[in-house]
């Protein structure tokens, strides 16, 4: 990639649009990726553990797909739930793209591929699923999520993904005091070198505390 990096905004290295075949939502499918996102040569195996581990996205509302790349974590969930919208945001307009590609490619009508600030801010979430962009720094990434987060619905989760050595529990543990009150924070799964994390936001009245099966 030379010196791109998958979350930059328009990568100046060669596209070299390729297919891969991967496993999304219990289909076989062939999707475009390119040189430039987020690992184009396969499905990374920290969004195969959050595909893996966790639940059935709700059937219709707003989702949020945070850091999309080429959209996995996006397809998995539009075909999962025709009648919802799934937004797949992303600050790389080539992976924003790829999205576009490949949700048309399946037949998906229910995907919006855009910037940040392109999504309406009147909008929220009934779930956010996300393998978020840790390398871009700890500051980066915590404004990322003071974002995001709060435009959760009452009583709606999200679930992310973070490899452990690099700062999994530090980040559980910045999410835990930086949403308290209103929010919980658990680690659902550990695997394969990833912890899944589940935050949720709570309502008024708040929630029952969450317990884990």
């Amino acid at each position: 990639m030379g010196s791109d990096h998958y979350f930059t905004a328009a990568p100046a290295s060669p596209e070299n649009l390729r297919a891969i075949h991967v496993t999304l939502a219990g289909r076989e499918l062939d999707v475009t990726t390119a040189g430039g996102v987020f690992s184009p040569d396969r499905l990374d195996a920290g969004t195969a553990v959050l595909l893996a581990n966790m639940p059935p996205v709700p059937p219709g509302g707003n989702l949020l797909d945070l850091g999309s790349g080429w959209g996995p974590i996006t397809l998995s969930m539009a075909i999962a739930a025709p009648h919802a919208t799934v937004w797949a945001v992303d600050v790389n307009e080539r992976a924003l793209d790829l999205v576009r590609r490949n949700a048309a490619a399946l037949g998906l009508t229910n995907v919006n591929a855009s910037l940040p600030d392109d999504v309406p801010a009147e909008i929220s979430f009934r779930t956010i699923r996300s393998n978020p962009p840790i390398r871009v720094g700890k500051n980066e990434l915590h404004g990322l999520l003071e974002r995001w987060i709060p435009r959760l619905d009452e009583r709606s989760d999200a679930w992310l993904v973070v490899q452990r050595n690099l700062g999994a529990d530090s980040l559980q543990r910045w999410i835990g005091a930086t949403f308290h009150p209103g929010y919980s924070v658990f680690r659902t799964t550990t695997a394969k070198g990833y912890r899944v994390l589940k935050v949720r936001k709570h309502g008024s009245p708040p929630t029952e505390p969450i317990t884990l099966s």
